[in-house]
């Protein structure tokens, strides 16, 4: 028997397999490879990784539900911030993230509806009580966009007016998360937190690397 036909391809092993492949691949394009090329494919990235965690998910109507709230109210907490400015401060998306609706990209409530779910997750394998599950899977969000900012710009993401994201920003990501947080434990979501802390640690990597290679090395060009 070969040691291939030995490895356990359970649907836990092989969606941390593709969602590895997807990230390093991904980091390594862009830092060395067709960065362009790279970039261009991160709707494609996001959208296996929101597919992986749905195979991950029991998805109950309650759970569709939750996934459903989170796209929406991700979505039009970013319209109102790239409208009037008065959540996250004022900012434009680029076209890396693909079709724009109201100047946002649709993909965005996607983003919202991953992150929640990964980092409230995570925050259940910490605590069964629901405010403090709400308070970390808070911090992790704030945490991992923490590291999303400065790259953000460089990969024409999003771009805030003033050249960095201020407080206001992080105050208004605490806002809307805080309550998509809430809702997540209270409704007791079950999403595997192994592939949830896979995904979140490959995610930050992903920008920490992206981070060291825009702002201390040179030669990068787009």
């Amino acid at each position: 028997m070969s040691l291939i036909a030995q490895l356990p391809l359970s649907k836990i092993n092989l969606s941390l397999g593709l969602i590895w492949l997807f990230h390093i691949s991904g980091a390594l394009g862009i830092i060395y490879g067709n960065a362009d090329w790279f970039i261009k494919a991160t709707p494609i990235n996001l959208m296996v990784s929101f597919l992986l965690l749905l195979l991950n998910t029991e998805l109950k109507r309650k759970t569709l539900w939750v996934l459903f709230s989170c796209y929406v109210v991700g979505l039009f907490a970013e319209i109102i911030g790239v409208r009037y400015g008065v959540l996250f401060g004022k900012y434009h998306y680029g076209t890396t993230l693909g079709i724009h609706w109201q100047q946002v990209p649709l993909l965005i409530g996607v983003n919202w509806c991953l992150l929640v779910s990964i980092c409230g997750a995570i925050a259940s394998s910490f605590s069964n009580s629901l405010w403090k599950r709400a308070f970390i899977g808070t911090f992790l969000m704030l945490f991992l966009d923490l590291l999303i900012e400065p790259v953000a710009p460089v990969l024409d993401f999003w771009a805030f007016d003033e050249g960095i994201a201020g407080v206001h920003n992080y105050v208004g990501w605490a806002l809307v998360a805080f309550p998509l947080q809430g809702l997540f434990a209270w409704t007791n979501c079950k999403t595997d937190s192994k592939f949830s802390f896979h995904l979140y640690f490959l995610q930050s990597l992903f920008f920490i690397l992206l981070m060291f290679r825009f702002y201390t090395l040179e030669g990068v060009s787009f």
